[in-house]
């Protein structure tokens, strides 16, 4: 009698025991997609690793928060209004992506977009909320309102990364087409280098070549 009694306690022990482990299953299942949506992150390279969904190249500003918005607006951006850069070869991009004229469109508008990228972890240090002297100068590109509204760009969102690298995209398009340069060109200061001034120090520009030619699209 009292081995049946203790066989009936312990098996009302394993019930208690395993209602708590499907509690917790069942809390750990309803809680996960509140934790994902808590964590941004967390949800984006989640949905980056589902199957049939290209990742991104590689960016200056890989790892800082919302990187990976700003590498979609900016590729966004160059399918938009950078064909000019993609179907150019100029003259001396060899010095920033050696392998550049035989690179698919897809390469050619990944190298434009880390090429900007690298860019403007000079100008802003990556910081999108960046205001340089006294406000002039504003963005992850430090655009200033005057040259926005000159070419056509939202002088007052500059300090959404988003509307900042579509700017830049433009600006740089244009300069470039203009010149077939990235930076310099008959002794003079060409292409990129005439908006920003990091692309005239030699030390910076050397920088984000080094860079820039690291990367598989320029490879």
């Amino acid at each position: 009698m009292r081995h049946r009694v203790k066989l009936a306690v312990m098996a009302a022990a394993l019930l208690s025991v395993a209602g708590c482990d499907s509690a917790d299953i069942g809390r750990a299942a309803v809680e996960a997609p509140t934790l994902a949506a808590n964590k941004p992150g967390l949800a984006r390279r989640a949905v980056a690793a589902l199957p049939g969904t290209a990742p991104l190249p590689p960016m200056r500003w890989d790892g800082r928060q919302n990187s990976a918005e700003w590498t979609r607006a900016t590729l966004a951006a160059l399918d938009a209004e950078g064909a000019v850069l993609m179907s150019r070869v100029p003259s001396d991009v060899m010095e920033f992506c050696p392998a550049y004229e035989r690179q698919s469109a897809e390469n050619r508008r990944a190298f434009w977009a880390g090429l900007l990228s690298a860019l403007a972890r000079h100008e802003s240090s990556h910081n999108p909320k960046a205001s340089g002297a006294g406000g002039r100068y504003l963005g992850l590109m430090q655009i200033s309102p005057r040259t926005a509204k000159g070419y056509g760009c939202a002088a007052g969102a500059l300090l959404d990364p988003r509307a900042n690298m579509a700017c830049a995209v433009r600006i740089a398009a244009k300069q470039v087409a203009r010149d077939n340069a990235i930076a310099r060109a008959g002794g003079g200061w060409r292409g990129v280098a005439r908006d920003w001034m990091p692309m005239r120090s030699r030390t910076k520009r050397a920088e984000i070549a080094g860079w820039t030619r690291q990367q598989e699209y320029c490879r």
